[in-house]
């Protein structure tokens, strides 16, 4: 039997069948339930729990102590922070199943979400979308946008390489440039994109 070109740490499981791309590193104490699809250079910290049916991008980056919970779709270049957590179901009880009402949970590419912060199901977190330490996502999350607090709310803008945007009124719209990588950004109303 061939060799797996990732590599998983002798304490943690992998339940299959489920898929693991290339490079992508499992450490101690984790569970990879089945029927997960993990793509290609992860990073998955100590003690996460990837639940059934699970489907995570390429480059995706999970902290220690992260729980990933079934109906979650995490896109490329995912930042998952110290001990923050999703859940599925919004009104679970211990006495009620209700495994045919898990929600889904969208998480776009290069997202990030800080330590200790809880995604309430059925929302999307938009493109390069940054949730502060310890907030609570309790809605859908515009691309771009900095949320902080409980429930989360828009504090300010934030740049694909993790920097906050200084914004500039410019008739209908706002305008700002990264003062780190030097890239330009345009926000009509609530809708901030990349400059063309």
């Amino acid at each position: 039997m061939d060799q797996p070109d990732y590599f998983v740490h002798e304490s943690s499981y992998v339940d299959q069948p489920c898929e693991i791309g290339a490079g992508t590193k499992i450490w101690h104490f984790s569970h990879i339930m089945k029927s997960c699809r993990i793509g290609r250079g992860c990073n998955i910290g100590q003690n996460v729990v990837v639940s059934p049916d699970v489907v995570i991008g390429s480059n995706v980056k999970i902290q220690n102590n992260v729980s990933i919970y079934t109906g979650c779709i995490l896109e490329d270049d995912v930042f998952c922070g110290p001990s923050m957590v999703f859940t599925n179901v919004i009104n679970p009880r211990s006495h009620v199943i209700r495994k045919d009402e898990y929600r889904t949970t969208l998480v776009k590419q290069g997202a990030s979400l800080g330590a200790n912060s809880t995604v309430i199901c059925g929302i999307t977190i938009g493109r390069y979308a940054f949730a502060g330490a310890g907030a609570v996502l309790t809605r859908d999350v515009p691309d771009y946008a900095l949320v902080v607090g409980n429930p989360a709310r828009i504090q300010g803008w934030m740049c694909a390489c993790g920097i906050k945007l200084k914004l500039e009124a410019d008739g209908e719209r706002e305008k700002g440039q990264c003062a780190a990588c030097g890239a330009r950004y345009v926000k009509r109303g609530s809708l901030m994109s990349p400059a063309q």
